[in-house]
């Protein structure tokens, strides 16, 4: 083997290690790894699915909570602003 082919095969090793790493390295921090035809693998976290649906459910909980304390400061602003006559006559009707 000649000085070229040595150098042509060091290159091509240097390459390889170079891929290697690089590949090692995003797959341990969760960055998206490339494939051969320049398509993206990313990793999946089999809790994720489970951690959505969580967040979804309490996510409809409090805009549940939310729409009733809206309704409720709805009313409080009307008996603030409306005049004392009124307000009393709406508890006389009540009772």
């Amino acid at each position: 083997m000649g000085g070229g082919q040595i150098f042509v095969l060091t290159i091509i090793a240097m390459s390889t290690l170079g891929w290697v790493v690089t590949t090692w390295v995003r797959a341990r921090h969760g960055y998206p790894i490339e494939n051969e035809w320049s398509g993206t693998a990313t990793r999946t976290d089999p809790s994720a699915e489970r951690k959505i649906e969580l967040l979804s459910s309490e996510n409809e909980a409090l805009q549940g909570k939310l729409s009733r304390l809206e309704e409720r400061l709805a009313v409080l602003e009307r008996i603030a602003t409306d005049p004392a006559e009124r307000v009393a006559r709406d508890i006389d009707a009540l009772r």
